[in-house]
């Protein structure tokens, strides 16, 4: 049976017209930079804007005759599968033309620093333009929040189509009724909170170009550094502390945030996701501190880094590599079960990770009650359906073959097998801690790799699954 038809293939070109669109705008902005430094390379940043623009006017003008057609989930997640990977390959072109390194690289760059997993493909980031720089942070910060759900809050109208879209990423959650106003409330809350980044590293004795790039890079969640020391080139335990509130407050949900702002506060310690998320930051860095002789700042700074799936660090890949096998395996454990669900964070997620544990003791139960009773599972009072239990499970499961595929690959290239996993955890939980195995030698093949783990982890595997299914369907016909 056939489940792709020519209308659902014009439902999505139509539709990816304004996401085109976008990721073009996206390209120009770093222009901004670009003749603040007096750097002069506005070709690296206009062809691509121009190809994605002129293309995006394309499918909107050639296909307006199709705009009443009514978009579905499925073609939302194709949407969202493609305005990823297409703004990958837009965002690798101009590293491609800025800095001249191989289309390969260029574009893992770029899906690097839109899925906010932050491991880069430069020996050397310090001798790349300001541009480029900025280019990277604004990608981690776009992406922190979602290419889609960026463009959708500005480009697109109120209704189905940003209904679709917004779920197409994996979010559920609303602010508002609207989806609409859902997202501008957010937009709103991401925007006040960068702000507040920038203001705070200033205040800091941070320079102001550092501080705007650290801030799109650590509030996303992203990660990825203007420093090839990253965040541990300052050497100022102040900068430390207010990255580890900025990566906290990346991965606390943006309903919460909002909750925050209307209680002025109170509400804050009521979601069990930030309570989870705060106690095992401090009881998982007071267990490794008495275990190991690391400093306490920088170990509390790699537990946040890692259970926010930021990736930030303030320990070279190498030191963090001869830390004890035990220090490791936690750091693993936090960066495969991530933070809040609708915040910017990778992994599986916390509420994930409940709901799955909360079904687990819920069948226990179950065989230790009088027969034929039935256990609810509830999560903050609330009963949690049996589709959502399965859900959980599904995912998890699906998450952890990702993640066994790529580590046994890592291992047939001959990779040291305990690296190989904290590698395949980073990538599919779009974390960006690495142990140094992960650089412009990898194998192309490695990397072709790497960069599907990151784009499937971002878009939480289906739209993806669904857009390749898709692919295959129409190339049998």
């Amino acid at each position: 049976m056939r489940y792709i038809t020519k209308s659902d293939l014009i439902i999505v070109a139509l539709n990816s017209g304004n996401l085109m669109i976008g990721i073009g705008v996206m390209c120009l902005l770093p222009l901004i930079s670009d003749l603040i430094y007096f750097e002069f390379d506005v070709i690296s940043f206009v062809i691509p804007a121009a190809i994605s623009i002129l293309l995006g006017l394309f499918f909107r003008v050639y296909l307006k005759d199709y705009e009443r057609k009514k978009i579905k989930l499925k073609h939302g997640m194709m949407l969202s599968s493609f305005a990823w990977l297409w703004a990958s390959i837009i965002g690798g072109i101009v590293f491609m033309l800025a800095t001249n390194m191989p289309i390969i690289d260029a574009i893992f760059e770029s899906m690097s620093a839109l899925t906010g997993t932050g491991i880069t493909m430069f020996a050397d980031v310090e001798i790349l333009p300001h541009s480029i720089l900025f280019f990277r942070a604004l990608e981690q910060w776009i992406g922190g929040l979602g290419v889609v759900v960026m463009v959708i809050s500005v480009l697109t109208k109120p209704g189905s189509v940003s209904s679709k879209l917004y779920q197409s990423e994996a979010r559920e959650e609303r602010i508002k009724p609207s989806v609409k106003n859902t997202l501008e409330k957010t937009l709103q809350i991401y925007a006040i909170y960068t702000v507040a980044g920038i203001i705070l590293y200033l205040l800091a004795g941070m320079p102001v170009f550092d501080a705007i790039c650290n801030t799109f890079s650590i509030v996303s969640t992203g990660g990825m550094s203007i420093k090839n020391a990253n965040m541990g080139f300052y050497h100022d335990d102040l900068i430390y502390f207010i990255s580890i509130v900025l990566m906290i407050l990346g991965a606390t949900s943006f309903l919460v945030h909002y909750k925050v702002i209307k209680t002025r506060g109170r509400s804050l310690l009521g979601d069990l996701q930030f309570k989870i998320i705060i106690t095992v930051i401090a009881l998982v860095t007071l267990m490794l501190y008495f275990v190991s002789n690391i400093v306490p700042i920088d170990l509390l700074f790699t537990v946040v880094s890692a259970i926010t799936t930021t990736g930030a660090s303030v320990a070279a890949p190498h030191v963090m590599g001869m830390w004890p096998p035990f220090v490791i395996i936690c750091l693993m454990c936090l960066m495969l079960t991530g933070g809040s669900n609708g915040s910017t964070v990778g992994a599986i997620k916390l509420v994930r990770m409940i709901t799955f544990f909360k079904g687990i003791y819920r069948h226990v139960r179950e065989i230790l009650s009088p027969e034929g009773r039935v256990v609810p599972v509830k999560l903050q009072g609330r009963k949690i359906p049996e589709k959502a239990i399965s859900q959980a499970g599904n995912y998890i499961t699906l998450y952890m073959m990702f993640i066994m595929f790529t580590w046994a690959l890592f291992c047939l290239f001959g990779y040291d097998p305990f690296r190989s996993l904290f590698a395949a955890m980073s990538l599919q939980g779009n974390n960006g801690l690495e142990l140094g195995i992960i650089n412009h030698t990898l194998n192309p093949i490695l990397k072709v790799v790497s960069m599907f783990d990151m784009w499937t982890g971002r878009l939480e595997i289906y739209p993806v699954l669904i857009t390749l299914r898709a692919f295959f369907e129409i190339l049998k016909r």
